[in-house]
Parts: C-alpha cells; sequence; structure tokens
C-alpha cells in the first residue's frame, strides 16, 4: 500500500513538470507581464497574468490575453484551480492573411486551469457578413463550464504599404 502511494505521488509530480513544461516551451506565446493582487504568506502571491500570442492561421493578428492566477502552496505546486476570469483584446498588427483554410469555431489557444479537468480556451469565428475575425474567451470544465466569457473583434482591413 505504502509502495502505491509512492508511485501515485510520483506520477503526479511527473504530470506536474510536463504539464509545466508545455507551459513554458510553447514558441507561440509568452507572458508579457503580470500584477499582485494578493499576498500570500507561504507560496506565491495571486496575480493577474497577460499572455501574447499569434492567432497560428490568421498572420496579421496579435491578441492578448489577461487571467487571474492563484498562488498559495496550492498554485505553486499546480494544485490549485484558477477562476474563470480572463479577459481578451485581438488587433491587426500587419496585413492580414490566411495561412490555411479556417473553421468557425476552432480553437487558437489552450491553457490547463486545474491539475486535470478546467481549461482557458480561445476560439475563433468569421463574420464574413462584416468581413471582421471574432475571438472568444472562455472556460471549460469536463462536468461543467463557466458562463464567463470575453470577446475580441479584429475587422478584416487594407494595410497600407511601407
Amino acid at each position: 500500500m505504502k509502495r502505491a502511494g509512492l508511485i501515485l505521488g510520483a506520477l503526479v509530480l511527473l504530470l506536474i513538470f510536463l504539464g509545466g513544461w508545455w507551459l513554458i516551451s510553447r514558441p507561440d506565446r509568452g507572458t508579457t507581464g503580470e500584477v499582485s493582487t494578493r499576498f500570500r504568506l507561504m507560496g506565491a502571491n495571486d496575480k493577474i497574468v497577460v499572455d501574447g500570442f499569434d492567432d497560428p492561421k490568421v498572420k496579421g493578428v496579435a491578441c492578448h490575453i489577461s487571467r487571474a492566477q492563484t498562488g498559495g502552496i496550492k498554485g505553486t505546486i499546480g494544485l490549485a484551480e484558477d477562476t474563470s476570469d480572463a479577459s481578451i483584446a485581438c488587433r491587426q498588427i500587419g496585413p492580414i492573411s490566411f495561412v490555411d483554410e479556417i473553421e468557425d469555431g476552432e480553437p487558437v489557444f489552450d491553457e490547463r486551469r486545474s491539475l486535470l479537468f478546467k481549461h482557458l480556451q480561445v476560439v475563433r469565428f468569421f463574420d464574413r457578413t462584416r468581413n471582421v475575425l471574432v475571438y472568444v474567451s472562455y472556460s471549460d470544465r469536463v462536468i461543467e463550464g463557466s458562463p464567463k466569457n470575453s470577446i475580441s473583434t479584429v475587422p478584416i482591413m487594407p494595410w497600407p504599404n511601407p
């Protein structure tokens, strides 16, 4: 029984390490900044983290997403469940071109918000009538998601030649 507990503990630590490594090593996004929102005596403080990322199928669009990150001992070791609060802003930063065919509701960003069951996601829609890209951020869970969401739109405009 003791050995099974040790093996389970080692597997949990390995999953935490691999999950953290995957988030850190992603070349398509990076942390732009963070601000502390609550002091914690033990472990990291609670904070708001801002990440920037490019839409993988639409060149010329960059997005920034801010989200709450729980600190404390559980947050420091990756066991805390972060809240569903997030905000997104996307802008045209150059001439817009489509790398591949895009689909409505296609995910462009995904981040783990708890050890196993909760994810923060950003999906993209194309409003062809208005020629606008629409980005929606939300949290989902295996059983029950959250109605909290944020939206950003990018009108596809001509880009001036330098």
